[in-house]
């Protein structure tokens, strides 16, 4: 088996009796995590992660009296302090220096570190919810709005767009150049895939190998722009999620080419993969070997798994996703691979931060596919073995597995549309489906298009269902022209350069020039439902009742006292006459409807006609 360097790397140092070559360098210190603070915030005890050389006999101190040094910890690397302080309430806003001296050499010197006013506007930290619909997008296969950055000295990955698993150039400013799509279109929320440095030498550009937690990648930006992008998008009335990865991080980090502790991550004898079983976490009966795999093997050589349990670590992660939230004023967090990271510190270090930013939201990734497996996730769930994550939404793969099922299989008793009821049949659950997110893809699966056989009829009842059932949609960039690939192939094919994001492209997403009459009609389709859902009450927050599929029909209603919505899937390859008597519980009040699609009334309502193949989405008239 080939080991990287990295990898090897590590294995030495926990070999040779750790850090044994240190302490013959001068003291310096290089870099404080985090690097700033704010005044007047609640979270005001903080813990600065000091690297540097030859640290062990070093004194700290601060140029005001406004910042206590309340505890300086040492740890097994001398290149490291942490020092916990306690910023006053008196404390003013300003750029002040900590002061170290070495008690030996006499050799001393300061560091830069900054508290910062807090910006305080109505439109920070507001939360995302199932009002609004989620545009995905990968930042480097987006829009290359800065070509100049595309290489940037000290970076080892180049661009090359060529490579299907390269970077491309897309970047932040890209993103900010087409914000006006996002919003035309009718989407009111933005989560791009991680924007942070990841300095790696290949495979670099999708960003889930963080090198620096601190620092947008150059090549996308610097933190400037993405504060820029979030303001921008606000601007604009859309919210911005953040993706964040706790579980791991790419092995040119700093911490993890000098670690801190031998368990700053976890280590094996040999290189472990995990083995990608989130259903341990819940099985009763699963050994502990199987757990302690899921849990502390890596994702990748080249992504060195952190440990949460080391209270060291939690705190660093802890406060790095604060700073960002005061930082960039984000109104939620996509958190990745939310089961691998030690489950307990993750409970707490979620409802540390919705108790911190109470109309905030934050989404775990839960790649599961039972819905009693998702369920387990989702804050206040009645657990037989009493865990609380705490964690307000959650990934709703079942319902992705089932769509995917819906239209690609014939109906029967328990296939094809029977998939969706059986499915929310199970809702019972979950402590707040409303706040599941559901998808018809994403940056790991297979392009939805590509899913379904590229099938246009199947394309309009899977977008329309993900529109109009209970949750948060999102909708992958891409998905709204019909963009296709296969997960098989590599990820570097589902994550294909978004047509128009680049000067030299023939055709584009955002003008519409060199698309095919179908993806256009696939771009108006999607546009005409987004533009309807932000109006639609009933769809954010209303009741759900559904009825049974009958031959390759299904109903279902979205309502409240203000508004009812009936939709109306058809799988059939004709025509059907649906008859209306068994929905009278619901249609009695009603005595004609609006087409949401075609904007037609309907005047009666005892039977309607369904196209072939087809969604009817019908807005309820008395």
């Amino acid at each position: 088996m080939r080991y990287s360097f990295s990898f090897l790397y590590l294995v030495f140092l926990l070999l040779s009796g750790f850090y044994t070559l240190y302490g013959q360098e001068k003291p310096s210190i290089d870099r404080i995590d985090p690097p700033s603070w704010w005044v007047d915030m609640e979270f005001s005890e903080v813990q600065l992660m000091v690297y540097g050389k030859n640290l062990a006999n070093v004194n700290i101190s601060f140029d005001t009296k406004d910042i206590l040094i309340k505890k300086i910890h040492e740890v097994e690397n001398p290149n490291y302090l942490f020092v916990d302080i306690s910023i006053s309430s008196d404390a003013k806003a300003g750029k002040y220096s900590i002061r170290w001296e070495n008690t030996k050499g006499k050799k001393k010197g300061t560091f830069p570190f900054e508290l910062k006013l807090r910006e305080k506007s109505n439109n920070r930290y507001i939360g995302f919810n199932s009002s609004d619909v989620i545009y995905l997008l990968m930042p480097d296969r987006f829009s290359n709005g800065s070509p100049e950055n595309d290489n940037i000295k000290g970076m080892l990955e180049k661009a090359d767009r060529l490579n299907p698993n390269g970077r491309h150039g897309g970047d932040i400013k890209g993103i900010i150049n087409h914000l006006d799509y996002i919003k035309d279109m009718g989407f009111t929320c933005l989560w791009a895939n991680p924007l942070l440095e990841n300095n790696m030498p290949a495979y670099s550009y999708h960003g889930y190998a963080i090198t620096d937690f601190y620092k947008t990648d150059p090549r996308f930006g610097s933190n400037l722009d993405y504060k820029r992008m979030v303001d921008s998008s606000h601007g604009k009335g859309l919210k911005v999620i953040m993706d964040m990865v706790f579980n791991h991080c790419g092995t040119g980090c700093y911490f993890i080419k000098d670690l801190p502790m031998r368990d700053w991550i976890n280590q094996h004898a040999e290189f472990t993969r995990s083995n990608f079983r989130g259903e341990v976490n819940i099985d009763p009966y699963a050994s502990e070997f199987d757990k302690a795999k899921m849990a502390n093997g890596w994702f990748d050589n080249t992504m060195a798994d952190l440990n949460q349990k080391n209270p060291f670590v939690y705190r660093y992660l802890l406060q790095n996703s604060i700073w960002w939230i005061e930082y960039a004023g984000i109104d939620g967090i996509r958190m990745d691979t939310y089961p691998y990271p030690d489950k307990i510190a993750m409970a707490v270090w979620t409802d540390t931060i919705m108790k911190l930013y109470p109309g905030f939201n934050i989404v775990g990734e839960c790649w599961l596919r039972e819905p009693s497996h998702t369920a387990y996730w989702q804050m206040d769930g009645a657990n037989y073995d009493g865990f609380n994550s705490q964690l307000p939404s959650v990934t709703d793969f079942p319902t992705y597995y089932a769509l995917k099922d819906a239209l690609n299989e014939k109906d029967g008793w328990v296939e094809g549309l029977s998939r969706l009821y059986y499915t929310l049949s199970q809702d019972y659950l979950y402590p707040n489906p409303q706040n599941l997110l559901v998808f018809p893809d994403n940056h790991d699966l297979t392009r939805f298009y590509t899913d379904i056989n590229q099938d246009f009829n199947n394309f309009k009842i899977g977008i329309s269902y993900i529109l109009t059932t209970r949750g948060i949609p999102q909708i992958y960039y891409g998905t709204e022209i019909l963009m296709t690939g296969n997960e098989s192939d590599g990820h570097g094919f589902i994550r294909q350069d978004l047509p128009g994001g680049w000067e030299s492209d023939t055709a584009s997403v955002f003008n519409g020039i060199g698309l095919n009459t179908q993806q256009k009609e696939a771009q108006d389709f999607m546009k005409q439902l987004l533009k309807w859902r932000k109006t639609s009450t009933a769809v954010h927050t209303g009741k759900f009742k559904h009825f049974i599929p009958e031959n390759g029909i299904y109903v279902y209603f979205r309502y409240n006292e203000a508004e009812t919505v009936m939709v109306v899937l058809n799988k059939n390859s004709k025509e059907v006459e649906v008859s209306t008597d068994r929905f009278s519980e619901v249609l009695s009040s009603y005595t004609m409807a609006k087409n949401i699609i075609t904007n037609k009334i309907v005047t009666d309502l005892n039977k309607i006609i369904v196209p072939a193949e087809s969604p009817l989405i019908l807005g309820l008239m008395k």
